[in-house]
């Protein structure tokens, strides 16, 4: 172990905990009471409820909404430390974690490690596309997402020609998992709904929005009548869906696809498009993995035991979007079990003395999948139970009021939800000059 290496006073066990997403704040919460001292590494600043980015991104809510300053979150846990840094090397064999702020490159040893530093989108090999349609995983993507799709009815407003008004008010999403569907219904409702009202010189109902999947149905994972009901709603909104079309390029002015059935190429010229096809887990776990000799997948989620400890080592716990284990999908139910699971496990450790072969399984359990279509709407599946339309939404609304961060939030949450149920109105459609895509824009329109 570096001699350099950081860790707190006295000789108590010393957990670190890279991520502050939905694992890693449940692992810590869950040893908030055990006789450990914890180290918690973040990027930012703010805890983030990921699920409702895209409402931030089409100004349904602002970031406070969604965010959680991690300090205040954990104000009243006196065994923790929370260091903002980005992580870039974990070294398994000096059991140590490095991490850089502000130029600053800081080392802190551990007893246990936890790696939650969770998963980024992902473009399946064509990173250049990101610079054209970027995704949506973090605040700042929302905010570029938010600027674009403003930038793209002022660049309407000015259109000099029927022809370049029609290009400039085409939306393409690629993606209908949950985060492209609700994108979608949201851009929707942006312009066949909240933009009605005079504010510009044109109607916006013209507004052209396509949802792009490789695969033969909306929300794979929800099964195809759920599929099925989601699409027909989508297209009652105005959004056109096209399935079995694979995306071959992206460009500043469209986005060409594939017809997986009868291999016709097709481009839809557009200068405003949306990624939300994928996600790649976070490269510590690759070089986790490569360390201690176990397999990490093409989307980078490595192999991990039954107690999500990896490999030969028992005190290294990967979990949530970052873990490969029974196939079991990216959501936040993963991250937040899983986090409280491990915390549970080094816990039991240090207090009971439980040895780790005799740790009992994480075993996850299902509470279901939502997404929202749009105002009323929304398709809900619980095991066997599959629940659409207005009772449908009402249980998203409750669900995701749930978890947001503090009573604050779940109030503002509430109003604006209220609001947008009753009104056209949207709060959060402020862009500023730095956040405004001005390499898309003619001189003219800058």
């Amino acid at each position: 172990m570096a001699s350099s290496a950081l860790r707190p006073d006295g000789n108590r066990h010393h957990v670190v905990i890279i991520g502050a997403g939905f694992g890693g704040v449940n692992a810590a919460q869950e040893l908030a009471d055990a006789d450990v001292d914890i180290t918690l590494i973040n990027s930012t600043n703010h805890h983030l409820f990921p699920p409702l980015l895209y409402q931030v991104a089409t100004g349904l809510m602002s970031a406070g909404e969604v965010t959680g300053d991690i300090r205040q979150m954990f104000a009243k846990q006196q065994n923790i430390r929370v260091v903002r840094g980005t992580v870039e090397t974990i070294d398994i064999e000096g059991k140590t974690v490095t991490s850089v702020e502000s130029g600053k490159e800081s080392t802190f040893a551990y007893d246990s490690l936890i790696v939650a530093a969770g998963a980024g989108q992902s473009y399946f090999g064509n990173d250049h596309f990101a610079e054209f349609a970027p995704g949506l995983k973090t605040l700042d993507h929302a905010y570029e997402i938010r600027a674009r799709l403003i930038a793209a009815f002022e660049r309407a407003e000015l259109a000099e020609t029927p022809e370049e008004r029609e290009e400039a008010l085409t939306f393409v999403i690629v993606g209908a998992g949950p985060t492209g569907v609700e994108l979608a219904g949201q851009v929707a409702e942006m312009a066949h709904r909240a933009f009605t009202s005079g504010r510009y010189s044109f109607s916006t109902e013209q507004s052209k929005i396509y949802l792009l999947d490789g695969a033969p149905q909306v929300l794979p994972p929800f099964g195809k009548r759920l599929g099925k009901k989601a699409q027909r709603e989508l297209e009652k909104a105005g959004v056109t869906v096209v399935l079995n079309a694979m995306v071959t390029n992206v460009d500043a002015d469209s986005v060409t696809y594939k017809d997986m059935k009868t291999e016709q190429e097709s481009t839809i010229k557009t200068p405003t498009k949306i990624w939300s096809a994928g996600v790649a887990a976070s490269p510590l776990g690759k070089q986790v993995a490569e360390q201690i000799g176990v397999e990490a997948d093409r989307a980078g989620k490595v192999e991990v035991n039954p107690d999500l400890s990896v490999g030969d080592q028992p005190n290294v716990f990967i979990i949530g979007d970052m873990m490969n284990r029974d196939r079991l999908p990216g959501v936040a139910q993963v991250a937040i079990q899983s986090g409280a699971y491990v915390g549970k496990t080094i816990k039991d450790q240090i207090e009971h003395d439980i040895a780790p072969e005799d740790r009992a399984p994480f075993e996850y359990f299902d509470k279901g999948s939502m997404a929202i279509i749009n105002r009323f709407n929304a398709v809900v599946k619980m095991g066997k139970v599959e629940i659409t339309g207005f009772i449908g939404w009402l249980m998203w609304l409750g669900v995701h009021l749930s978890f947001l961060t503090g009573s604050r939030n779940r109030l503002v949450a509430a109003n604006e939800w209220t609001i947008n149920a009753f009104s056209r109105a949207r709060h959060n459609l402020a862009v500023t000059e730095g956040q405004l895509p001005t390499a898309n824009l003619e001189d003219g329109e800058k």
